[in-house]
């Protein structure tokens, strides 16, 4: 019969002087999934949340965004955008995620939307098998992503039709943000990202344009026009003065990355940027989601943790934040579908209007 002296000292018997923080860890238990229970996507990632592993992260991420979509301080939300989204069959997603208005700013790699530009001029996405016979898709000039087909011959035409519409523009210098939004405009499709973006006045930025096929079109515009005085030119730098306007302009910034690259690392810096050259002291993005294939251990900016980007500033010290390590073509489908199952939660949120004034910018909420 053991004592009360040597009774905490048994196996399975917590001393009391732990026993509260033990029964405050064990609130909350794990709740299997009942999928007889879900009637859309919103309900299926509601039960997420009380599950685990990158499910459970995966409905906290909805739940960050949900909030961003409902705080009354109306945040700007960032959408940045990195990987093979067209080719993994993302296109009508993200274009349907602009047009609800759930994103208020979008910042991509030239990749993403060059490939929206592709299918807007005909060209397609076809099956194919990653374990094809590349050499041979040389010869048939299809270039492979994965497991999936694109036609060199409809790049090569989307590659000239670039450069011949920015021979349209004005000879001057432009931040990426008003050449995409002229290519949304001069590209009526209502199918795609940029044409969509264009029409409801959302802008987009591209700070690597030129490291994309948006590129190869730009360099047939300067052989064109090689020599002249006076012709269009991509001002980076004017790309970063408009992001931090709009940083300084917000009462409160969201951020969604799919993915990471890029878009993930201005967005960021923008936070600091902002405070050197408007002065904008105080929180980073209050609210933060990523969904990412990639890990932090290998010490790159695209798999970083979020908690990671507080020690710099950029986020928040009191953020609401979750990051889920699931591929994109998964878990962004996830994700728009139960906002749009919630949309009743966000639907009454005014849209920004966004007004500019060569590179000066005002911000207001629409009525």
């Amino acid at each position: 019969m053991p004592t009360a002296k040597n009774r905490a000292t048994l196996p399975g018997t917590v001393p009391p002087r732990l026993a509260t923080q033990r029964k405050r860890l064990l609130t909350r238990p794990v709740r299997p999934v009942d999928v007889r229970r879900v009637h859309g996507l919103g309900e299926l990632l509601d039960q997420f949340r009380t599950t685990s592993i990158q499910a459970r992260n995966l409905g906290r991420c909805l739940e960050v965004w949900e909030n961003a979509l409902t705080d009354r301080r109306r945040p700007t939300i960032f959408l940045g955008l990195a990987g093979p989204l067209i080719a993994a069959g993302l296109r009508k997603v993200l274009r349907d995620l602009i047009d609800w208005g759930v994103v208020d700013v979008v910042v991509s790699t030239g990749a993403v939307l060059y490939q929206d530009l592709y299918q807007t001029i005909g060209g397609r996405h076809w099956m194919g098998s990653p374990t094809a016979d590349d050499l041979r898709l040389r010869e048939l000039y299809l270039d492979r992503i994965y497991d999936t087909y694109v036609d060199e011959i409809k790049f090569e035409e989307t590659d000239r039709e670039i450069a011949r519409v920015t021979h349209e523009l004005p000879p001057r210098p432009a931040s990426s943000r008003e050449f995409l939004q002229f290519l949304g405009s001069r590209f009526p499709d209502r199918e795609s990202i940029l044409a969509t973006a264009a029409r409801r006045g959302v802008p987009v930025f591209s700070p690597a344009l030129i490291d994309s096929s948006i590129g190869i079109g730009l360099t047939l515009h300067y052989q064109a026009n090689r020599g002249k005085k006076e012709r269009f030119l991509l001002d980076a730098v004017r790309d970063n003065y408009e992001l931090v306007q709009i940083l300084a302009a917000s009462a409160r910034t969201a951020v969604v990355y799919v993915g990471g690259g890029t878009p993930k690392n201005w967005i960021n810096d923008g936070i600091v940027m902002a405070n050197y050259a408007f002065g904008r002291e105080g929180e980073g993005h209050y609210y933060a989601l990523q969904i990412t294939t990639d890990a932090p251990h290998w010490g790159g900016l695209s798999g970083s943790t979020l908690d990671e980007a507080q020690s710099w500033g950029k986020i928040s010290r009191t953020a609401r934040r979750a990051m889920a390590h699931v591929e994109a073509s998964i878990g962004l489908p996830l994700l728009a579908g139960g906002l749009w199952q919630h949309r009743r939660r966000w639907s009454g949120r005014p849209r920004l209007a966004f007004s500019w004034n060569g590179d000066r910018v005002t911000l207001r909420k629409r009525a």
